[in-house]
């Protein structure tokens, strides 16, 4: 089991304590073997970020991508295009219009609409900054870039290989894990 605090420059984000295992992640119109993939743009970044949390290859594009260019990048890499905007979502077939305002609601929304099924489990989370996947490392691999007391006390660590943020078991986890886990219960009712 891995929660964790990521540290990227001045700030940390805290991450939740999980369990193992791992939930089927396939849309219902994809292979049953293809994981599902998905583009957020600019106007859902928090949701593009949860979605990582739970294990999702997510990629987020900042403001200003022009929307075409969101739609081909969406169709050449087989991805799920996230959006708030009705006439990016006409673009189709792998569109989503989001049309909840609240995040957890946004999470429920597109969970439910692809069929997905995810558990509380940051074990196969991505980077919640840059998507990358995270890899296990030693102590003495971080030690330059963590704080001397997380040093001392943290038991595991991970690490973006993307961006090379560090992740280690946090103090608020619960809090995160408990939210996850509304979201999860929402999508089984």
């Amino acid at each position: 089991m891995f929660d964790g605090i990521i540290k990227h420059s001045a700030s940390s984000i805290l991450y939740p304590e999980l369990v193992s295992g791992r939930p089927p992640m396939q849309d219902t119109q994809t292979p049953p073997s293809t994981p599902v993939t998905f583009l957020c743009d600019a106007m859902l970044g928090s949701l593009a970020r949860w979605l990582r949390f739970f294990g999702f290859d997510t990629t987020y594009l900042e403001p200003g991508v022009p929307d075409p260019v969101l739609a081909d990048l969406a169709r050449s890499e087989e991805r799920w295009l996230l959006t708030r905007d009705r006439e990016l979502s006409a673009v189709g077939p792998r569109t989503t219009l989001v049309q909840a305002e609240i995040l957890d609601d946004q999470l429920v929304e597109v969970l439910s609409r692809r069929a997905l099924r995810p558990t509380a489990n940051l074990e196969r989370s991505r980077c919640g900054e840059c998507n990358g996947v995270l890899e296990a490392v030693t102590r003495e691999e971080i030690a330059e870039v963590i704080p001397p007391y997380v040093y001392a006390t943290a038991p595991r660590f991970r690490r973006c290989v993307g961006c090379g943020g560090v992740y280690w078991p946090g103090s608020h986890s619960a809090r995160i894990v408990a939210r996850m886990q509304t979201i999860i219960q929402r999508l089984n009712v």
